[in-house]
Order: C-alpha cells, then sequence, then structure tokens
C-alpha cells in the first residue's frame, strides 16, 4: 500500500493557492454577461418556493439535484442578482481544485496533483458549468470528496474515514443522481483490488451508503425515465463532438493530446491486465479507468433501449480523466520536457474557455432576459400572457422580479394562485377554461420555448395554442429571440406601442 502522504512543500502549496487564484479569476470573468436559460430559472423558482411546495415539487418532478436546491435557498436570502446566484456554483468550482490535488498526490505524487489542478483549472467545459446555477460542480466536489475517502478508507478504515466517505457518497448522489454510477465504478474496482488490501468494513459502508439513496430509487422507481424524455440517442457524430468538448473545447489536437496522456498513464498497468486483482499500485490505474469510463459505457449501453445519455451528466468523471492526463505528462522520461508539455495542454483549455465566453459549448441558451424585457418593456394594462411550456414560466418571473417596469400581464396559464406553486411546474392545460377567460383580455401574450418537433415544424402544443388564439384575435406580431418566441394577438394592427 502507498506510504501517507508527506505534508506539502511550502513551493506546492504556493503553486496551489495560484492555481486556485485561476480557478476564481477564470469563472467570476464574465459570470453575468450571458441570460439564465431555461433550466437556471427553474432552478431559481425551485429554491424560492416555500417549503410546503418545494417538497412537493422535488417528490414530483425534481428529486435530481435536490442538495443544490437546498445549498441554493440559503444563498438567495443574501442576494438575487444574477452574478451572486451564479457564485455558488463558482465557489464550489474553486473548492474543487485543490480537492484535486489531494487525490492527485494520493494517487500519485504532488506534482501529478499540481498538473491535474491546473488543467481543471482552465478546462472550458468545466468552467462553462461552474457558471451556471446549477449543480454540476457541486456533484464534481462531492464525487471527488467520496473518491478521496474511498481511497482513505482502503489505507486506513478508520471510523472518521468511513463516515466521511459514506456522508459525501451519498449527497453526491442528492447533488446529481449519476453520481451513483461514479460510487457503482469504485464499488467494482474493489473487485481488482487484492482481497488482502480491501477491510472488512467496507461491506458495512455499501450498506449505509444503499440506505442513504434509497429515497432516490424510490424516486426513479416511481418516476421512471420521464423528465429525460426530451433526451435522443447520440450517434458516432454526437459522440465524437462530446469527446471534443469535454477534454476543454480545444479541437481534435487537445482531444489527442488528452488521449495520448491517458495511454502513458496506463501503460504500467498493460502487464498485469489478464490479472484480476492486482496490488494498490497496478489497481489505482485500473479504479482510475473505470472512474472515467464505467459511467458512460453503462449509460451508451442502457440508451440502445431508452435514451439517456447527457455528456454534461457525466462532469463527475471529469477528474478522473484530467488525473490520468496529468500521470500521462509527469511520466515523461525527460524531466525537462514536463513544464513545456503541462503548459501546453493548459493553453490549448485556455483558447477553448476563451471561446467558451462567446458562445455556449453544448446547450441551446435561450435568451429569456431580453425576451423578458421585451415582453415587460411593451406590455399594456389588461394584457394576459400564456407560455407554451408550463416551466417556461419560471426564467420569465426571475428576469420580471429584477425589471423595474410598471406593469406585467396576467399570467393565465400556468397559473394556480397568487403565487408559483408547485401545481405551476406540471400543470396540465384546460383549454376549456382558456377559452372562457381569453376573451376578458384585449390583447394576450403567448411565449414559445424551443417549439419544434423534431422534424423542425411546430410541436403538437404550440400548434393548439396558436389555433386557439387566431379563432379569437386576427392580428398577429411575431418578435424572435434566441431560443423563444413572442407571439402578440389583438383585435387590431396597432398592437404594439413603444414604451
Amino acid at each position: 500500500m502507498k506510504a501517507p502522504d508527506a505534508p506539502a512543500s511550502g513551493l506546492q502549496l504556493s503553486l496551489l493557492a495560484l492555481i486556485t487564484g485561476l480557478a476564481a479569476v477564470v469563472r467570476f470573468h464574465a459570470l453575468a454577461d450571458k441570460s439564465f436559460w431555461f433550466d437556471e430559472g427553474v432552478g431559481v423558482a425551485i429554491a424560492r418556493l416555500d417549503w410546503y411546495n418545494f417538497a412537493r415539487i422535488l417528490w414530483r418532478r425534481e428529486a435530481n439535484m435536490s442538495l443544490y436546491y437546498l445549498f441554493l435557498r440559503g444563498w438567495l436570502r443574501l442576494s438575487g442578482s444574477e452574478f451572486f446566484i451564479r457564485s455558488l456554483s463558482v465557489v464550489f468550482a474553486v473548492i474543487s481544485v485543490p480537492v484535486i490535488f489531494l487525490l492527485g498526490r494520493k494517487l500519485f505524487d504532488a506534482r501529478t496533483g499540481l498538473i491535474a489542478a491546473a488543467l481543471l483549472a482552465v478546462n472550458a467545459y468545466y468552467v462553462q458549468y461552474s457558471q451556471e446555477a446549477r449543480s454540476y460542480p457541486l456533484m464534481v466536489l462531492l464525487c471527488m470528496i467520496s473518491s478521496l475517502y474511498f481511497l482513505k478508507s482502503l489505507e486506513n478504515p478508520s471510523r472518521q474515514h468511513r463516515a466521511l466517505y459514506i456522508l459525501s457518497s451519498v449527497l453526491a448522489v442528492y447533488a446529481h443522481f449519476y453520481s451513483v454510477l461514479v460510487i457503482g465504478a469504485q464499488w467494482a474496482s474493489l473487485r481488482l483490488l487484492d482481497r488482502g488490501r480491501v477491510p472488512g468494513e467496507t461491506k458495512n459502508d455499501w450498506r449505509w451508503i444503499a440506505l442513504g439513496i434509497a429515497p432516490v430509487g424510490a424516486f426513479v422507481v416511481t418516476t421512471g425515465a420521464g423528465p429525460l424524455r426530451w433526451v435522443e440517442r447520440p450517434g458516432w457524430r454526437e459522440l465524437w463532438k462530446f469527446a471534443i468538448e469535454f477534454t476543454g473545447n480545444g479541437g481534435p489536437i487537445l482531444l489527442l493530446a488528452c488521449v495520448a496522456g491517458v495511454v502513458a498513464a496506463l501503460i504500467p498497468a498493460w502487464r498485469t491486465w489478464r490479472v484480476r486483482r492486482v496490488p494498490w499500485e497496478d489497481w489505482k490505474y485500473r479504479f482510475l479507468a473505470l472512474w472515467l469510463f464505467f459511467p458512460a459505457l453503462l449509460v451508451l449501453v442502457l440508451s440502445l433501449v431508452k435514451p439517456l445519455f447527457v455528456l454534461r451528466y457525466f462532469l463527475a468523471s471529469l477528474p478522473a480523466l484530467l488525473l490520468l492526463v496529468a500521470c500521462g505528462v509527469a511520466r515523461l522520461r525527460r524531466p525537462v520536457l514536463i513544464a513545456p508539455a503541462a503548459l501546453c495542454l493548459i493553453f490549448l483549455c485556455g483558447r477553448g474557455t476563451v471561446r467558451g465566453y462567446r458562445e455556449d459549448i453544448d446547450i441551446e441558451r435561450d435568451d429569456w432576459r431580453f425576451a423578458t424585457r421585451y415582453l415587460l418593456e411593451h406590455a399594456q394594462a389588461g394584457d394576459a400572457l400564456l407560455f407554451h411550456v408550463p416551466m417556461g414560466r419560471m426564467p420569465y418571473e426571475f428576469y420580471r422580479s429584477l425589471s423595474t417596469a410598471g406593469s406585467s400581464p396576467m399570467v393565465l396559464y400556468p397559473h394556480h394562485a397568487d403565487h408559483i406553486t408547485f401545481l405551476d411546474f406540471v400543470e396540465k392545460p384546460d383549454d376549456e377554461q382558456l377559452k372562457k377567460l381569453l376573451p376578458q383580455h384585449p390583447r394576450v401574450w403567448l411565449v414559445l420555448n424551443h417549439a419544434q418537433g423534431a422534424n423542425g415544424s411546430p410541436d403538437a402544443r404550440s400548434q393548439e395554442l396558436t389555433q386557439m388564439l387566431e379563432i379569437l384575435y386576427p392580428h398577429t406580431e411575431l418578435e424572435g429571440f434566441l431560443g423563444v418566441e413572442i407571439l402578440l394577438y389583438s383585435q387590431g394592427r396597432d398592437a404594439i406601442t413603444n414604451p
């Protein structure tokens, strides 16, 4: 077994502090430049619910990321600006940098840990999701802490190490359900470690973890894959694109460099590949390989039946990739080449990050900021408002709460009470009731959010709404925004008035 870690030197700590500072700078830069997209708006709306409705929406539909929503509830008490809300993710992401250093030092040495920390600090894909009001940085952080204490428990199965391993593993699953795949990779890796190195206490650890995540299992069995019905089955072109983005959005050169680093790292394990159980020095490579590949490969197989593959859901495997790449770089035969090789990788990652400030990597961002501003600036007293997707109301309500506009339309759908409730997230349309309410309003706004079907034509619900409104209102005006279309239905042609 690996000897206990020596304390980090002053130089190592100084370099780690610089890398952590770099991680903070690249994430706080331009943090509020982009509009909240659909998922961010929905997440903030969930966190703003009262406790009763908060618990109901989690159990009915949004249990995934529930731990993040709890953190966000407290965070929102301090400020409600875009910058501050997103800064919670930045905090989790910045903390993850020293944690990957500790992992690298535990598995290999401090030099490998520093290289991995630098790569994580500037990885464009991780930077993008560190700037979103979503749970992905929290998931990555908790999965790394879980893996760190998984290793510590193997080395020294003390009550403290095991308790922290169980706690971090359970919390990781509540941060994002796909974290259970990382826990599964840990469990599978023990089947490859020399039996004498596996403490007997680990059996109880798995029981406690299973008990802790049992409510997640109940939710999945009850809800099924309904919340993921929008996911499409990936083809080879999509998988290639995923690989480019996951490695840092640096193009084929960065992807090939990362592949070379992983191969160089795994070479020592090749000599024992036919042996099922191996000592620690060989096992650690298998552990990282399982952490990196097992979640994605398992979901790809399951996607043959039901598409479940979403690249950002596998961010928890990114530390394993970067640790292997860092190990491959640190293993260069000539030490003089290590620094240039690491700097080259950092440069390629940084270039992808700079591009990421201008355009998103793998999401279709909807511009709710300007769509809401336009709607509120042109709304008149007595106007009504309908949303094509019920949860599209949530990002609108967020930006409405920041607006100083004097009036806003009356929301007819989704609408259940004078304040947002869990039913407004999942309410089924009642078109007969809408037909009774619409004539009371001289103008009606309809907000469409990504309303195109698979063939590019309007989806069924948007067609139903537009047909209903066209019967009552002869004149229509359209304004388009990124991912959002706003239609105004009225009796006359002078419907839009400048504020």
